[in-house]
């Protein structure tokens, strides 16, 4: 496995443990029945990717990074300030939107920049990149 593989897997798994972490700290808050399915309907599909993208770093001898403390506090601690002013379906939309295009950004930036990654990689990546679009646009339903 190239150099290039193995850092587009990165930080797919990275991503992906990042939304899920989200999606965790967004469920406590969330009243709403059909936005909680749809909450934990995609934290599984994140855990698929996840899942494929470590398996595939655990086969080459790679260890997947975590989240830096400084990454997941700023995003909790940006969440919960968010919550604190509007706890409702619809700030939950927006946070899980925001967090879905930064998602895009940094994965397509990945990809972009790995290009000689193998295929499969490059296949979790869009299959990443394609879960967030999707993502996102169930949210919009919430605003």
């Amino acid at each position: 496995m190239n150099n290039d593989t193995i850092s587009l897997l990165d930080q797919c798994c990275l991503g992906s443990r990042m939304a899920i972490d989200s999606i965790d700290q967004l469920l406590e808050h969330c009243r709403n029945s059909e936005l909680s399915s749809l909450l934990s309907d995609y934290k599984s599909e994140h855990e698929h990717i996840r899942d494929n993208t470590r398996d595939r770093l655990l086969e080459a001898n790679e260890k997947a990074s975590k989240p830096t403390f400084a990454a997941s506090a700023m995003s909790y601690i940006s969440s919960e300030m968010k919550m604190n002013m509007k706890d409702d379906s619809t700030q939950i939309a927006k946070i899980m939107m925001d967090g879905c295009n930064m998602g895009i950004q940094t994965i397509g930036e990945t990809l972009s920049k790995y290009k000689d990654a193998d295929e499969d990689s490059k296949q979790l990546a869009k299959k990443l990149i394609q879960c967030e679009e999707e993502f996102s646009k169930k949210m919009q339903k919430f605003l």
